[in-house]
Formats: C-alpha cells, structure tokens, sequence
C-alpha cells in the first residue's frame, strides 16, 4: 500500500493579475480523512479543481501522484476515471431526473444492443442508496422531492457509482441543518473504515475536528501547515478550533464577536418597525400558512436575531415584508416610524428604507456576470443618474470606496463578482444595500460559507451600522452568532413566533426550547410581545 494516495507537489495556478495558488503542497494517506482549511479567497476550491480536472494539466504548474503515479488529467472525467470524485457546494443533480437517472447518468449500465438496462440500473441504484443510509425513497423518486440533506446523500451514491477512492467534499453541511450534518459526517465516516479517503472543506471548524484525521491550511494561496487531529481513529483530537484559526488567518481573533459601541443619537429607542399579525400562505398551497400571525419591533441601533428550524419560516418571512417577494400575503400591518405602510413590491420597500440581504447571494444577492461596481450600485441607481443617465465616474468612486472600507480583495472594482471568493461577495453584497443608505437592514445567513476571518469583518459591519442608528434583524442558524451578535433574539417554530429573548437571559438551551415549540405557537412561560417580555 502506498504512504500516500494524494501527493500534490508545487501547485501554481494563476489567473489574469492573480496568484491564486502559489505552490501548494498536500499529502493524503489511503483511508484518512484530509481537511482543508482557510479563509475565503485562499485557494481551497482552486486546488480541488486543479485535483479534479476541472483546470486541466498545462493550466497550472507541478505535479499531481495518485496511487504513486504522476497524473495529468485533461478533464473531470480522466479524474473520474482514476476513482477521484468532486463534489461541489452547488450540487450537480438534475431536479426533473429521478434518483436512479441522476446517480448513472453519464454512467449508464448497458444492456442487450447497448440500450440502458433499467432493471440492473434500478437494482444498483437500491443497493447504493442502502450503501448511504438513503432510507424510506424510490430510486425512481424526483430529486425535486428531496431535501438537501438527502440530496447530498444521492450525490455521495453518484460518487460511489464511479468507484471513487478519494471523495472531495466541498462545503458538504453549509446548507444542511445540525441533524442532516451529523448523519453526512457520519457517512464519511463510514466511508473512511471501508478504505476510501476524503478530502474535506470546510468553515464549521468544530465539524473538522470533529472527523478529520488531518488538516493542511492555505492562507493567500500557499501552504501555511499540516496538523495532525488525532493519532488513533476516536481519539479526541490534539488541535483547537483557536489554534486552526490563529493558522488561517495569521494572527489571533481575540475578539471574534467585536465589542458593540451603543448608538446614542436623537432616535435611541425608537421604534423603527412594527409588524403586526403578519400572516402568509404558501405560493402555491394556499391551504398553508407558512407565516402565521407573527408580531415584533425592532428599534433604532438594535440588532434583533431571529432563530429557527429549517421550514421554521424565517426566510418567508422576511422576503414577504421585503415588498412581499414570496408568498401570499393574507394579513397584517407594518409600521415605520410609527406611520403604516404598504410595501407591496421591492421597490416601495426600498423607497421606505427597508433593505433585505438574501441568504442566497449567487441567485438572487448578485449579477455574478457583472462588475463589482455595478452590483454595489444595483439598490442606488437613482441617486448615480444625471438626466436619466449613471454617472459611471461616481458609480466607480462609490465603489472604490467601499471595495476599501469593506475590505474587498480583487484588483479592481471592475472584476466580475462570479470571481471572487464566497466572503468577498457577501461583502459586495452588504455594499449594496448600505448604499442604499437603508432604516432597517433584514440580513439573511450573513455569514453563510464564509471563514471565521471573514465573518469576524461582518460582524464589525453590523456593530457599525447599529452603532449608525440602523435597525438591524440578523436570520441565523448557528446559534453562537445570534447570542454573540444580537441584543435580542426571536424565535420561530412552524410560522409562528414563540419567544423572544433579551441577550442577558437567552442561551442555547433556552433557544432551542423556543424553537420546538408546539405547532399552535404558544409559549410555554408566556405570550410573544414586541419588547421582549415573557
């Protein structure tokens, strides 16, 4: 058996103006589960699409040994053909195929005149799906009947299908909750005992110590470190999340959850939303309330957090008061500054100051295709327009500005935002709509797929723009952010509002209680109300 299944040796890739990776060494044994760690823009995916083929040999320099033999992939298939199988973050499955179709296609088992056998397709496809604990579906089941969850399992079965040896999984749980995490980490797992080695990227650092057996990091293209996690299979592991960290970004987060400065201006205090008796159905199911008579307020200089389940409804929630972008609308009121408003589509709301941060920024956040300094001046155009038409010479200054106060790294504002790195976007992002000089910021995942050097930036971001005098609702699934980040924190179960918590008296637990909370919504220790009391 080889030392090592995976040599890579002096990786080079450059793209015009950038070094993205800056020879990158990385080893991985047969049967170990390797994690890569760094921040947004180090290079981890770069690699992993040079390993893949994806950026064929001639594109990058040095050199690439799979099972001791010197490879030069041209494509994803001669990867493939190796047993090296890529899966991305953006998952490839063709939601109108079935399970069966998605996991051979492109691998399709032959029969009689070199038609596809369905019978030997359907039966290898059963024995797979047992294979990743994908229980309790059809093969022939629409993938656009899944869940993410399962669909990562179908993707992993893909991957089995081609035999693979070494499994890459890029930002496997980013979109998963903590149950369809576990049961995925623990696939790998399962995995590694039957020989076949991952290479894991990830930003959840406890999930990395969690499984991996070593973890190498790359900072600004290169190879900082590779640390042992553990010596034995089930040891607890020799490495902490702080020392990953301090490797990643070169120095240590001693406040990773900056200190908020209060906002003391003429409006401390003030209300400046209400919602009231909010109720949406489903676009589509109208029998559904997806959104059921949820009521709160957020002040001026406030961060309120809202927490919840998948399915909980916080996301309908806030796309249907963002000029109600989804959904139904059956009822209810909102409020500005006291006055009532109808916000029946996204430009009235961003008329009256409302501002909403999608928690998907490459489908709906972003113009991936175009320049950065068009996507930040996307929510302002008017005020960029002389005699109907955009000022480009301001449109590039106000950009300027804030690639630097937002730290955005590429060369230029006029890069195309579909190239830089995931935190960087999110950071394009959040320079639109402080742009728009918004009252009420509703920020959507923030901090979704992006490092903990990153994240800590973001988390200065919206201390600033509470320190500003803005009204900020932070939607979060880790639990850790809300209670560092927020002053109060409202919980939702089943598209109702079930609590809300004032930061001294919240805690996981607490929080957790909240969001379990019966389907008739109510309360176990007492009734919702706008300012926190129970």
């Amino acid at each position: 058996m080889e030392r090592h299944v995976l040599e890579m040796r002096g990786i080079t890739k450059t793209f015009p103006g950038v070094r993205a990776l800056d020879g990158v060494n990385i080893s991985v044994r047969p049967g170990e589960i390797h994690a890569i760690c760094g921040e947004n823009g180090a290079g981890k995916s770069t690699l992993m699409k040079v390993l893949s083929g994806v950026y064929p040999h001639g594109s990058y320099e040095g050199e690439i040994y799979f099972e001791g033999e010197l490879c030069q992939f041209k494509d994803i298939r001669a990867s493939e053909r190796r047993g090296i199988v890529i899966i991305h973050q953006e998952l490839a499955l063709i939601p109108q195929l079935s399970i069966a179709e998605n996991i051979f296609l492109g691998n399709e088992r032959a029969g009689r005149g070199g038609l596809i056998s369905w019978s030997t397709t359907l039966r290898e496809t059963e024995r797979l799906m047992r294979r990743v604990g994908l229980t309790g579906e059809h093969p022939q089941t629409l993938i656009s009947e899944l869940g993410v969850g399962k669909q990562q399992l179908v993707e992993i079965a893909k991957a089995l299908a081609k035999r693979v040896k070494l499994l890459i999984l890029d930002e496997p749980t980013a979109a998963l909750n903590d149950t369809d995490s576990a049961k995925l980490l623990d696939l790998v797992m399962e995995l590694r005992e039957q020989g076949i080695a991952s290479i894991l990227i990830s930003h959840k650092l406890n999930e990395v110590l969690q499984v991996a057996d070593a973890v190498t990091i790359l900072r600004d293209g290169r190879t900082i470190e590779t640390l042992t996690v553990r010596e034995e299979r089930g040891a607890e592991p020799a490495v902490s999340e702080d020392r990953l960290i301090r490797g990643m970004v070169g120095r240590e987060l001693t406040q990773y959850f900056p200190e908020r400065t209060p906002y003391t201006g003429e409006r401390a205090g003030e209300v400046a939303l209400s919602v009231e008796g909010w109720t949406v159905r489903h676009p589509l199911d109208t029998s559904r309330r997806v959104v059921d008579d949820v009521s709160f307020e957020v002040r001026h200089g406030e961060i309120l957090g809202i927490a919840g389940l998948m399915g909980a409804g916080r996301t309908e929630l806030a796309m249907s008061l963002f000029g109600r972008s989804w959904g139904r609308y059956e009822s209810g009121t909102v409020r500005l500054h006291g006055k009532e408003v109808t916000l029946k589509t996204v430009s009235q709301a961003i008329r009256h100051g409302i501002a909403y941060v999608t928690e998907d920024r490459k489908t709906y956040g972003l113009n991936l295709i175009d320049s950065i300094s068009r996507n930040i001046s996307l929510a302002a155009l008017p005020g960029m327009a002389r005699h109907g038409v955009i000022d480009e010479h301001v449109e590039t200054r106000t950009a300027e500005r804030f690639r630097t106060r937002m730290n955005i790294k590429a060369p230029t504002v006029f890069e195309h935002t579909g190239k830089l790195s995931g935190g960087n976007q999110q950071k394009v992002v959040l320079s639109k709509w402080i742009q728009a000089e918004p009252d009420v910021l509703i920020l959507d995942e923030p901090t979704r797929g992006i490092d903990v050097g990153a994240k800590s930036e973001i988390y200065q971001v919206i201390n600033g723009l509470a320190a500003e005098g803005k009204a900020v609702i932070v939607i979060s699934s880790e639990l850790p952010e809300l209670l560092g980040l927020c002053d109060r924190i409202a919980a939702m179960a089943a598209g109702r509002m079930t609590g809300v918590l004032e930061r001294s008296e919240a805690d996981q637990e607490a929080l957790l209680r909240l969001m379990t909370e019966p389907r008739d919504g109510r309360a176990a220790s007492g009734t919702v109300t706008g300012s926190g009391e129970r």
